[in-house]
């Protein structure tokens, strides 16, 4: 191995040159173990001089968990030199260095970096390409719209699912189309359900019809996410689609199907979401009382009040907070002044 040189322009009392030479000699040591924990010391010290050992660490060592020590530390840092390293490593021949790498690109907070990511994708294996997409989404940045949008064609559904969400988290709104069409009918439950849940950025209506036809997806994450997406939205005309989704096998499908219900504060689900409230699971229960709050409908108070001596602290709490609320509301529409007549 290629010994390092390093030459301290630091002014920092605690390190000295003959500090600085022990360490870098350790990360030249023949012992595997004593250059990992050499990485790890030099990642410590946080001073970005040590960064192109690191880095060069992580491309050329021969020891995977060497590499993967440097993927995991380099993810502090988002300078061009450790974002080009980080990259390479997507396609190391050890499976825990590229994880490393992928999650330390998931770190990356400056878009300028995330720029850098961009002409990685060319060419990329499956992994590659999933990473990086995963790794542009909560950058924001604009210009990833076009390969994520590029990327919902991908044959890998990896790639399709993290594309849908650097979509989704950019709000683009030109991706609705294939949103919706992959919400439909891709192949994979993880991409139908990151796409229903992408259509929460949607500013009207258009995508009722397919998030009503998610609610009766094979898959009950899928039927979840299309509930709590409803919600989200609050379109109203989901009402009954919602309500027949209570009835659904799975406990958390009912449960954001009765939280949407709530959220659209249409009084005529008023018995349909009471009913819940003697459902065998404690947090359907719960959620039932509160979204009986946001109907604010006087004709729940009796279940309501039922509820207060639920074997569930959580539900008793919840029953309380929603006989508060309908009392809120119907004070506020008995005291508010009358227009009087002409």
């Amino acid at each position: 191995m290629t010994p390092i040189s390093f030459a301290s322009g630091r002014a920092n009392p605690l390190f000295d040159d003959v500090t600085d030479d022990a360490l870098a000699a350790r990360l030249t040591d023949t012992d595997a173990a004593v250059r990992r924990l050499a990485v790890i010391e030099a990642a410590d010290l946080e001073d970005e001089a040590w960064l192109p050992a690191i880095a060069d660490l992580l491309r050329h060592d021969a020891d995977a968990d060497v590499r993967r020590t440097a993927a995991q530390r380099l993810g502090a840092w988002d300078t061009d030199e450790v974002v080009d390293a980080l990259c390479a490593a997507l396609a190391d021949t050890h499976t825990g260095t590229r994880e490393a790498a992928a999650e330390s690109l998931t770190t990356l907070k400056d878009p300028a970096a995330g720029e850098r990511l961009l002409p990685h994708l060319a060419g990329a294996d499956s992994f590659t390409r999933a990473s990086l997409l995963r790794a542009l989404r909560e950058l924001r940045l604009s210009k990833a719209a076009g390969p994520a949008l590029d990327a919902l064609a991908d044959a890998s559904p990896l790639v399709r699912r993290e594309a849908v969400g650097v979509l989704g988290w950019l709000r683009h709104a030109n991706a609705l189309p294939q949103l919706t069409q992959l919400a439909r009918a891709d192949e994979s439950t993880e991409v139908r359900h990151a796409a229903v849940g992408a259509l929460g950025f949607a500013t009207d209506d258009s995508v009722l019809d397919t998030l009503k036809h998610a609610l009766a997806d094979d898959e009950w994450r899928v039927r979840e996410e299309a509930a709590a997406t409803l919600g989200k939205l609050r379109l109203v005309a989901a009402r009954v689609a919602l309500e027949a989704a209570l009835a659904d096998d799975y406990w958390q499908v009912t449960l954001q199907a009765a939280r949407a219900l709530g959220r659209l504060r249409d009084a005529a689900s008023t018995h349909a979401v009471a009913e819940l409230l003697t459902y065998p699971i404690s947090n359907v229960r719960k959620e039932a009382a509160l979204a009986l709050g946001e109907l604010g409908n006087t004709d729940a108070l009796a279940v309501l009040e039922a509820a207060l001596t639920d074997g569930d602290p959580e539900v008793r709490k919840a029953a309380r907070i929603a006989i508060a609320q309908i009392g809120a509301a119907l004070t506020f529409v008995i005291s508010a002044p009358r227009t009087s007549r002409p």
